[in-house]
């Protein structure tokens, strides 16, 4: 299909190109099969469950299993949407150009600038972990050296080319991996010899329910699990950021997507099976890391240090990924008269730096949340709130946009070697779901906080988009939509034939 009929913003017209903008650098596609299916990965382990899994087992007890089962099943169907979207025109950079050439040039600015945020405040949380987590390690750091060392550290990972990105997240997420297959296999040797911890209790698969059942505080725990569990899962839609930089993504993006559901089973359920199995729910700290626990509880002194080491490893990859992921969307907003010009080029490496730079600076407001908060933790889910929201906003963006692209390209979906199961009915449950999880948000006062500074994010949002889409630009970039969405589909077709 031309880029007439398929995209509005994806490459930027001729018309309103630069005349010396064909020798300028372009993105390139460095990211291999191996760095896909790793950033896919280190996008499904996130910080949530390292740091956050303790707090979800206090609210939810063992049916914290069955909410990140839910989550994950929820989100598979998210992930396909978005596979069918890119894979319907290669030339989109990411999920914000989709949303701005399907539903309008207003999406893809409400999109790409909330999904800069989220990442934003995933940044933030992230360095509060980091901070943390340094002082478990060294006590007595002042919290201030690893929060303004980070950002730096970053900017030294993101400067280089696309592909020395992917091999550090590739390692980062290896890291990630063997950390928790280690605690599964030391928890299941644990099973396997009852083992018996100081205060008596035997680590049998019996402590999943013997304590109060599966669902120990009813239907209202179980509800509340969601609060945190939902930031666990925030940047499983980073492979979408980086279709522009994929090698061969007919073939490695429908591969990382489709290995969703393993890898939820895998480092999730049975992660936290583990854990409970050994340590009884209740005897859980909701303050610390659930996996430092339990390494400790079995002895394993050098080991706890070494996931510490680890959990740190994973905040700093998290924070990687969001640097390099709003690097990009900024770029893209630059490139559709969304951002300021100058965020809109590429270094000789072909890196968007002056977006990496931009971003990079806002991570220092994880240096006000820590000594503004009451602890670590407390900060930590303040922040993690507000990114649940964001992130939310974000995959029901893309939902949103799967729901019109069947509706007005029905060849394109019809054509589809990658569609997406029960499209017709599935995006409308999954958005029924993220509305079931804004209630879960508003049941708990540390929570309720992002249900009222979202709408502030998304007034700032609107505001900016009225000012903006009164340029010369903008006003070209709708015009141009709604000319090419006047049309029938079949009209659509044979413009693009001709």
């Amino acid at each position: 299909m031309s880029e007439r009929t398929t995209s509005i913003s994806v490459p930027p017209s001729t018309e309103h190109a630069d005349p010396g903008q064909s020798r300028e650098p372009h993105l390139t596609r460095g990211l291999g099969n191996r760095h896909i299916q790793l950033l896919a990965i280190g996008g499904a382990i996130g910080t949530g469950l390292f740091m956050g899994s303790g707090k979800t087992i206090s609210l939810a007890g063992p049916s914290v299993i069955f909410v990140y089962m839910i989550i994950g099943f929820m989100l598979f169907f998210v992930m396909r949407a978005m596979g069918e979207i890119l894979l319907s025109n290669l030339n989109y950079k990411s999920f914000s150009d989709f949303a701005g050439d399907i539903l309008g040039p207003w999406a893809g600015f409400f999109t790409g600038w909330s999904y800069w945020f989220f990442w934003v405040v995933t940044g933030v949380a992230d360095i509060v972990a980091i901070a943390g987590y340094v002082d478990k390690l060294a006590p007595g750091t002042p919290l201030w050296i690893p929060a303004l060392i980070t950002p730096v550290v970053l900017i030294l990972l993101n400067l280089p080319t696309v592909k020395a990105f992917g091999e550090a997240e590739f390692w980062f997420a290896i890291i990630k991996v063997v950390a928790i297959i280690a605690l599964i296999v030391t928890g299941i040797v644990m099973i396997a010899t009852n083992f018996t911890s100081p205060s008596g209790a035997v680590a049998n698969l019996a402590n999943m329910w013997n304590d109060g059942g599966m669902f120990p505080h009813g239907l209202f725990g179980f509800i509340l699990g969601f609060q945190i569990a939902i930031f666990a899962f925030a940047g499983i839609e980073l492979v979408g950021t980086a279709a522009a930089e994929t090698k061969d993504p007919e073939k490695n993006l429908p591969r990382a997507i489709n290995s969703i559901p393993v890898r939820v089973l895998l480092f999730y359920v049975g992660a936290l099976v583990v854990i409970m199995a050994v340590n009884p729910w209740r005897s859980i700290d909701p303050a610390s890391s659930p996996f430092i626990g339990m390494f400790t509880l079995a002895g394993l002194g050098i080991a706890a240090v070494v996931i510490n080491l680890v959990v740190l490893t994973s905040a700093a990859s998290s924070a990687n990924s969001g640097i390099y992921s709003t690097s990009r969307m900024v770029y893209g907003l630059a490139q559709d008269g969304n951002a300021p010009k100058a965020f809109g080029k590429l270094s000789v490496r072909k890196v968007p730096q002056n977006a990496l730079l931009f971003s990079c600076i806002f991570l220092l407001a994880g240096l006000v949340l820590l000594y503004a908060g009451d602890s670590v933790i407390g900060a930590f889910t303040i922040v993690t709130s507000v990114a649940s929201v964001l992130t939310m906003f974000v995959w029901s963006m893309i939902l949103i946009s799967y729901i019109v692209f069947r509706r007005r390209r029905p060849e394109l979906h019809e054509a589809s070697a990658f569609k997406m199961p029960g499209s017709a009915f599935m995006p409308y449950v999954v958005l029924g779901f993220f509305v079931f999880m804004l209630v879960a948000l508003a049941q708990a006062e540390d929570t309720r906080l992002a249900l009222v500074v979202a709408p502030l994010w998304f007034l700032l949002l609107g505001a900016a988009w009225y000012f903006n889409r009164q340029t010369p630009l903008q006003q070209a970039r709708i015009e141009e939509w709604k000319a090419a969405n006047s049309t029938s589909p079949a009209a659509a077709v044979s413009s693009a034939n001709s």
